[in-house]
């Protein structure tokens, strides 16, 4: 049996895997050995029920922040946790890609709370521009989509009654969307955790500026923005793209044709999770 582990900053989502199948899945908080502590990590692993613990000849462990040198707590929190295993602690970028192209060539993306892109050989990544945070970058992502959308709604881009629908919906005034913003820990979840509302209203219509002026239109922006920024500058035409993540996969049918048919890039496929896909991918390994 073998261990795959699908890790953000706000969930992990662990599969027990025998010959090729899902036997049991565990969903725990995130873990990013960037913003944790040692102690918090081995916390989290420490839960996962014992009886699992004995019985993996190999854990895989994809995860956001899982660079050098941090990349060395995850790897000794799961080696106290699983002595008898071989254990691998690779990025969440590696995951997407192995789950997207398995041993093809391709661009693997990931458009959820945060953004980020590589460009995949089939055997490892060999291209990869930094997605640089929810201040400085994540083009397209959730925390990107939320900022665009209340920098609309606050500078009266969007319409009165609209801002009233959503701090009545999300319990907020304008004081408490900067606090959480610019004072509270967690500012990038607060802002992604906003797609729900703007997917609702995506057909929503501005009450300043043209007829292109809708909520969805904001959106395709960013999506342009994404491939700006992530994608032109590999100047790699000939290859695919795919996407993992929430929010790829719930705005969907606005991503899928700002790849294809505005920025001419086919799209393989649009995963919300990697898991499946990490499944198919290992269950070829030697484990």
């Amino acid at each position: 049996m073998i261990l795959i582990a699908d890790s953000g900053s706000t969930k992990t989502d662990w599969a027990f895997v025998e010959n090729g199948e899902i036997k049991e899945r565990i969903e725990t908080p995130g873990i990013n050995p960037v913003h944790m502590s040692e102690s918090q990590i081995n916390e989290i692993i420490d839960a996962l029920d014992s009886s699992f613990s004995a019985n993996q000849s190999s854990v895989y462990f994809y995860g956001a922040g899982c660079i050098p040198p941090y990349i060395n707590k995850v790897e000794k929190a799961l080696a106290s946790q699983f002595s008898d295993a071989e254990i691998h602690v690779e990025s969440d970028m590696l995951g997407a890609a192995r789950a997207l192209f398995g041993h093809e060539a391709g661009i693997a993306c990931i458009i959820g709370t945060g953004s980020n892109t590589c460009v995949y050989d089939g055997e490892k990544i060999t291209d990869n521009i930094p997605p640089m945070g929810y201040i400085l970058g994540d083009e397209g992502s959730g925390a990107y989509l939320g900022r665009v959308f209340l920098q609309h709604l606050f500078k009266r881009q969007l319409s009165d009654q609209l801002r009233e629908e959503f701090l009545q919906e999300y319990n907020l005034t304008y004081a408490d969307v900067i606090d959480k913003v610019y004072r509270q820990p967690g500012a990038n979840r607060f802002l992604a955790s906003l797609c729900p509302f703007i997917r609702k209203h995506m057909d929503d219509s501005s009450e300043v500026g043209t007829d292109e002026s809708t909520i969805g239109f904001f959106v395709q922006c960013a999506f342009e923005d994404f491939f700006n920024f992530n994608i032109y500058p590999y100047d790699r035409k000939d290859l695919p793209v795919g996407f993992i993540g929430s929010v790829a996969w719930h705005f969907r049918e606005y991503l899928n044709p700002v790849s294809e048919n505005i920025m001419e890039y086919p799209v393989k496929e649009i995963q919300q999770s990697p898991m499946q896909g990490l499944v198919r991918f290992h269950s070829v390994q030697k484990t």
